[in-house]
């Protein structure tokens, strides 16, 4: 089978395929046409596939080979993580300085009466820097010293689901494609027998927010790409087992018998949809053994469940993804998300980081510290944050979405540890210092993977889709 090649794809629209397909030949024949030129100019004969990606070498130095995303779904308070503000705390309950607010978007707050909200945590100074972490996080505290902690960020989007689409595909339009697909299409993964981006869930007590599987698509690439979703809670995939009755071997002969077939059709059409059915169908087969393997938690020590404060090995935690991602890490999977809803607390803000921090506190800290110890953490870029921040507004008892400034922060893959960056005013309102947009996130993180964000592009619609788009700039200043 001819690996993908658009210009052969777009060629392959012959008349006997016009005429077998008439019903949506002329569709196929156009997007061929817009798609040939971005993939012909990015993408080499026999790259594209799940081992192998598009880049022959790499753009820049590597100084990371995988990353692990720690999503904080809902939007957890800087003011109650990372950001400490006194001055708040001092007008807490007074009115809201008009100067700061005065033309600037908000949530649900427009129009309402603006109170200052200082925060309900006291702060502690950690590592060799005096890093300022909020009590509620003492175990991420005391990994300071391997922590870049960004605390100017800024984002475009101030509702959770363009918010979150911005945050993973650099754009809110639907169909762009998401940061580990861009990852996977341009550097594949290291392993053959697991996706090379994989994805788990978790929930909190309260501050639920929904999710949309679109923030893993691969939307404009070829479907191999997206982001495969594994359950948190009970078998991690579904069906992974053989029908009663079917064997190991005869299983194999099914799976060859497809792919000729698929092979025949791939010589007509050159279609990369047909190429990625038949690397799923040997993707399934290879995982009927390697997904027990990876499941399989005797090997790891009760010292290290306890570390990472598991009650149960796959009862759906976040404590429990945390380890499973140490996992994929060490099998060669390229982009590991963990999403972990529990932040959009509008009411009852105290009870909610509370519950909040205890379901990720610990785990969190357990994972750097795991990696540490097995020699992963040097080239595995791992980030922590929302999609936005909160308000230093009160909102009842809670707090509304602010995108103005915000704080995550980043540990491995050659981050400048031990430091802080950039800085929000006084009150927490505005990112002022060394402000960091989330193009220039994602500039920085795939230069810190080789890869020059300008050259890692597809054609659509006669545009350069890219995951920064026009824009980002690369923060060396966070870079080792």
């Amino acid at each position: 089978m001819h690996p993908y090649d658009p210009i052969a794809h777009a060629l392959s629209i012959n008349r006997r395929s016009f005429l077998t397909k008439s019903a949506y030949g002329l569709g196929s024949a156009a997007f061929a046409m817009l798609a040939a030129k971005g993939w012909a100019a990015t993408a080499a004969p026999g790259t594209a596939n799940f081992s192998k990606g598009v880049l022959q070498t790499p753009h820049l130095p590597v100084k990371a080979k995988r990353v692990i995303y720690l999503c904080m779904a809902g939007g957890p308070s800087h003011l109650e993580t990372f950001d400490w503000k006194p001055a708040l705390k001092k007008l807490d309950g007074q009115a809201f300085p008009e100067s700061f607010t005065k033309g600037q978007q908000l949530a649900q707050l427009q129009g309402a009466v603006l109170k200052a909200r200082g925060s309900f945590i006291d702060y502690k100074k950690y590592g060799k820097a005096g890093i300022e972490v909020s009590d509620l996080f003492p175990h991420i505290g005391a990994q300071a010293d391997d922590l870049c902690v960004i605390r100017s960020m800024q984002t475009e989007q101030i509702n959770h689901d363009t918010a979150h689409a911005f945050m993973n595909t650099g754009s809110i339009i639907k169909g762009r494609p998401s940061m580990g697909s861009w990852l996977l299409y341009g550097l594949g993964a290291e392993t053959e027998n697991l996706p090379g981006y994989i994805v788990l869930t978790s929930a909190g007590k309260t501050g639920l927010q929904p999710i949309s599987s679109r923030q893993w698509s691969s939307g404009v690439l070829p479907s191999k790409y997206q982001g495969i979703q594994f359950q948190s809670k009970g078998e991690a995939v579904h069906y992974i087992g053989n029908p009663e009755g079917v064997c190991q071997s005869t299983q194999r002969q099914v799976i060859d018998e497809i792919r000729r077939l698929n092979g025949q059709l791939a010589e007509e059409t050159v279609d990369p949809e047909i190429a990625t059915r038949v690397a799923q169908y040997e993707m399934a087969f290879k995982m009927q053994s390697s997904v027990p393997e990876l499941l399989d938690f005797k090997s790891e020590s009760a010292k290290t469940i306890e570390a990472y404060g598991i009650k149960e090995v796959g009862d759906g935690s976040f404590a429990s993804n945390c380890l499973m991602a140490r996992r994929l890490a060490e099998r060669g999977v390229r982009m590991i998300q963990l999403y972990h809803r529990a932040w959009d607390l509008h009411g009852n803000l105290d009870n909610g980081m509370k519950m909040g921090a205890e379901d990720v506190d610990k785990a969190t800290a357990a994972l750097i510290n795991d990696l540490k110890q097995r020699g992963l953490l040097d080239d595995t870029l791992i980030l922590w944050g929302g999609e936005f921040g909160r308000t230093p507004m009160g909102q009842g008892t809670g707090r509304d979405h602010h995108i103005a400034g915000y704080s995550v922060f980043l540990a491995g893959g050659g981050i400048k540890a031990g430091t802080t960056y950039g800085a929000t005013d006084e009150l927490g309102y505005n990112a002022v210092d060394n402000v960091v947009d989330v193009h220039d996130l994602h500039a920085t993180m795939l230069a810190l993977m080789g890869i020059d964000h300008h050259r890692l592009n597809v054609k659509y619609q006669g545009l350069d889709v890219r995951l920064t788009g026009i824009a980002g700039k690369v923060v060396k200043g966070i870079m080792a």
